[in-house]
């Protein structure tokens, strides 16, 4: 098995010259940093967000960054399937989609249970179900690249707790972390289970998992209307200067794992010291490894988004 190229630089990324990629939550954090990189590199971005006046700053802000970057905006709830439906329909129609960034979600959940408008867990449905049927339906456009890739994005914290498959929306015992690193375990087991179905059906699109460490606001460049955090978050965030990173190098694994082409379908990318370092291949947690957790999460997410994968 390929471990991938020795040499890769996340500072200096072979050219993206006339590739396409998409990535969801890119107005701010590993989003916006994932689309700079990608743009830096040549590539034509489409950053996607649900608020127009944010993802309009972080467009101005990244031309700022990189002149001559091309970038395009464009509106997407990912807790909301009929604005899923309506993006990927706008996408689907282009010639060309070299990969999905599916970056978007919520980091800092409600206190409280709260549901969207399609009746789903707000986090689940957001960081979970709207992915899934975004990728699914993008997956013609996809093969029509020939070698095209989903970067689902994960998190470390998902060794910290078992998966209730009982339970995906958490109807019984809510807590704001558990929501938060369920719809992570989902999330990676989803990306290990899209790669065994593309590989049974002999798709070119491949499928892998990403994680960005420990990646924190206070230690990232400061950038308005993008990162902007206050006095105390930045003295905060860098007291844990030893196990953190910025968004900046946070956003490494999910570039590496979108753009390299030695990176292997199923596979999973991370920092190399697991909260922060250089990208390198990660192990997934178990339960994320497992065909049973993959397959019962697999119908669920079918159902619940009424989403079949061609």
């Amino acid at each position: 098995m390929s471990t991938a190229r020795a040499g890769w630089d996340p500072r200096n990324l072979p050219s993206q010259h006339g590739r396409v990629f998409l990535v969801t939550g890119a107005n701010a954090g590993l989003g916006y940093f994932s689309s700079e990189q990608l743009s830096r590199a040549g590539a034509h971005v489409i950053m996607t967000g649900r608020n127009p006046h944010r993802l309009a700053d972080a467009r101005a802000a990244l031309r700022r960054r990189v002149p001559g970057a091309s970038v395009e905006t464009m509106l997407l709830d990912t807790s909301n399937l009929g604005s899923v439906r309506a993006a990927a329909a706008s996408v689907g129609a282009r010639d060309r989609l070299d990969g999905v960034l599916l970056n978007a979600g919520l980091v800092h959940p409600p206190r409280e249970r709260s549901v969207t408008q399609d009746g789903n867990e707000v986090v689940f449905a957001t960081n979970v179900l709207g992915h899934f049927a975004l990728a699914g339906t993008l997956l013609g456009p996809l093969a029509r690249a020939g070698a095209g890739r989903l970067v689902w994005l994960g998190s470390m914290s998902t060794s910290m707790w078992r998966y209730d498959l009982a339970d995906p929306q958490l109807e019984r015992d809510y807590s704001p972390w558990r929501a938060y690193v369920q719809s992570k375990i989902a999330t990676q087991a989803l990306g290990v289970e899209a790669d065994r179905r593309l590989r049974a059906a002999g798709s070119p699109v491949s499928s892998v998992v990403a994680h960005p460490g420990y990646s924190v606001s206070g230690r990232t460049v400061g950038i308005a209307g993008v990162n902007e955090p206050t006095r105390t978050g930045r003295f905060v965030d860098n007291l844990q200067a030893a196990l953190t990173q910025s968004k900046e190098h946070g956003a490494w694994s999910p570039v590496r794992a979108l753009i390299d082409p030695d990176v292997e379908g199923g596979s999973a990318w991370g920092p190399a010291v697991v909260t922060k370092g250089m990208p390198r291949r990660a192990r997934l947690a178990s339960a994320t490894r497992s065909p049973e957790v993959g397959a019962r999460l697999w119908a669920f997410c079918e159902e619940t988004a009424a989403v079949r994968w061609p």
